[in-house]
């Protein structure tokens, strides 16, 4: 089978594998889609997020969809052809995190397309058959790739308590921003403020549901919220870009006994908080990670029309244009996702 390597020296290679064979609790799946995130093109630019480095040559992609190709012998409840999002970690099932279904905090989880483990970058990929969630026919397999960051946005809203006539405020208008406000409007949240660098991103923002929007390059996040609430403030603010976080103009934009979730994993994310303003304002700040038990409801919602999330996805490349995808992907500040075509 093919497949596109990031090699040590960060550049894409073809190589050929033998196709894997599933064990008995794991499906083979063959991909379809697979979206680009911004840690694969970190990875692709840096050779590193962190503690985790590409020593070795690596299959990048973990926002993936496929359809199922064989079964192994214990599986049940999944058939040969049915189509399947893939959710990404494999976690150890044992410790206190996963024991209490925070499993997205376990610290043995198996995160593909995170050193040492591979992505989906490949013509075939054998995962867990209790990972493969099936996509009924309404749901497109971009979609199903996309369930990946739809989960993570319904997790931090979930964090957030988002709930009926809420006001939300989003810094970002990127793909976390974006599924964020698609996971905001299901939840209940009736009004919507969305800020960005880009204008492209903000005027696609309004046009799926964004109730205002402001460039934070020309305008204030904080004093168009408070504009926009009478003076009120936004019930939950979320954090959602890769840069350096404005945490001030996070904690100016909430109200009084609001609540702030951050998202976004910056390279520089130490910053200076005003305690006394959390303090007096009685204000929750909470972190926001990945996502647990949420592809199911994922799924649901876009079954039933509830949210929409393949606008976001900007462009197709087959496997063979990997690396003409990614230098889009980092080069094209209007484009919001870039989405890879296996098999083409």
């Amino acid at each position: 089978m093919q497949t596109a390597v990031l090699t040590e020296d960060l550049e894409f290679e073809f190589e050929e594998r033998e196709r894997p064979t599933p064990a008995s609790d794991e499906v083979l799946v063959e991909m379809t889609d697979v979206g680009i995130c911004k840690s694969d093109v970190h990875y692709w630019e840096h050779g590193k997020i962190g503690e985790y480095v590409v020593e070795d040559p690596l299959l990048l992609g973990h926002e993936s969809a496929g359809v199922i190709a064989a079964v192994g012998d214990d599986v049940e409840g999944l058939d040969i052809g049915d189509r399947v999002a893939l959710e990404p970690g494999i976690v150890c099932g044992t410790c206190e995190h996963c024991r209490r279904g925070e499993y997205n905090l376990c610290p043995n989880v198996d995160f593909m397309a995170t050193p040492p483990f591979d992505g989906a970058f490949a013509e075939y990929v054998v995962w867990p058959a209790n990972l493969a969630h099936v996509l009924p026919d309404s749901v497109s397999q971009v979609e199903g790739a996309l369930c990946e960051p739809f989960a993570v946005g319904l997790h931090a809203t979930r964090r957030g308590s988002v709930g009926h006539g809420d006001t939300v405020a989003i810094l970002g208008g990127g793909t976390v921003g974006s599924v964020t406000m698609e996971a905001a409007r299901a939840a209940g949240a009736t009004d919507i403020i969305v800020a960005d660098i880009v204008d492209s991103k903000l005027e696609r923002a309004e046009e799926h549901g964004a109730d205002a929007t402001v460039n934070v390059r020309e305008g204030d996040f904080a004093a168009t919220v408070d504009e926009y609430t009478d003076g009120r403030g936004a019930d939950v603010v979320f954090e959602a870009t890769d840069s350096e976080p404005d945490v001030e103009a996070l904690i100016d934009a909430a109200r009084r006994g609001g609540t702030v979730v951050m998202i976004g994993l910056a390279d520089e994310a130490t910053v200076e908080v005003d305690a006394l303003e959390i303090i007096t304002n009685e204000l929750d700040v909470l972190g926001s990670f990945r996502d647990a038990n949420r592809y199911g409801p994922a799924i649901d919602l876009l079954a039933e029309g509830a949210a929409d999330i393949e606008w976001i996805a900007d462009f197709t490349e087959p496997l063979a244009n990997v690396k003409e995808a990614f230098e889009r992907a980092h080069d094209d500040d209007d484009a919001i996702k870039g989405m890879i075509s296996i098999g083409e």
